[in-house]
């Protein structure tokens, strides 16, 4: 099912609401991290900033939601179906696949870099409790959060310009809120899925179930690589 087009101008979020959402996740999701950085422990910070992505990204959806059209089917926080979800599923593990074949190209092109993510490693280092913590925080908050504001909002308001503009653009800017490096990458790949999904489905939990399993699968493989180490 491709997006109504019924839905236009006054019906579908647009610039104003793109501004809110990108702003309000760049001040909750770099400016807190700045203004409280050496404030703990490496796992309790680790804990926080894995918190805060998907905490911010709910945040910065609800403000752009309170401007101008406060409905949630609007921003495409709908019901889908098994059907969709599958497709999600499907769409996350070859995120996985796509964005580490193109991590690896990142390497060979520009060497290897500091690891930014490591705060993300260290909060699974406390024990059990953390461990799951971090799972909960980044493989089910974290893609909630950056569905809801950069699919729910980025890719709805975008898609009045067309296919291309609504899924290109959305996961770039997906992609340049988390930084010229190598996470780009994989976040461009991710969004670029997402995106798509929300598109056809019309709902952003197809992209939600890409997200996930992405989050899960990757951070799996960084704990197992930690146990192993």
């Amino acid at each position: 099912m491709l997006l109504d087009t019924r839905t236009t101008t006054t019906h579908r979020p647009g610039w104003p609401e793109i501004v809110v959402g990108v702003v309000v996740m760049a001040l909750l999701g770099y400016g807190l991290p700045t203004i409280l950085d050496g404030w703990g422990s490496p796992v309790a910070e680790g804990l926080f900033l894995a918190a805060l992505s998907g905490l911010a990204g709910l945040a910065a959806f609800f403000a752009a939601w309170s401007i101008r059209v406060r409905s949630l089917p609007a921003f495409g926080v709908r019901r889908t179906t098994g059907r969709w979800l599958l497709i999600g599923l499907a769409g996350g593990v070859a995120a996985v696949i796509l964005s580490r074949v193109g991590a690896v190209l990142y390497l060979l092109v520009f060497g290897p870099e500091e690891n930014i993510q490591q705060p993300y490693a260290d909060a699974a280092t406390g024990g059990i409790v953390t461990v799951i913590l971090s799972l909960l925080f980044l493989a089910v908050l974290t893609p909630i959060g950056e569905e809801f504001l950069f699919r729910g909002v980025v890719t709805t308001a975008l898609l009045r310009y067309g296919a291309l503009v609504g899924v290109i653009g959305s996961a770039v800017i997906f992609a340049l809120m988390h930084g010229l490096n190598g996470v780009f990458v994989t976040a461009l790949v991710v969004g670029l899925i997402a995106a798509e999904l929300r598109r056809r489905s019309g709902s952003v939990w197809p992209g939600v179930v890409v997200h996930v399993t992405n989050n899960l699968l990757a951070q799996a493989l960084v704990l197992i690589l930690a146990a192993a180490a």
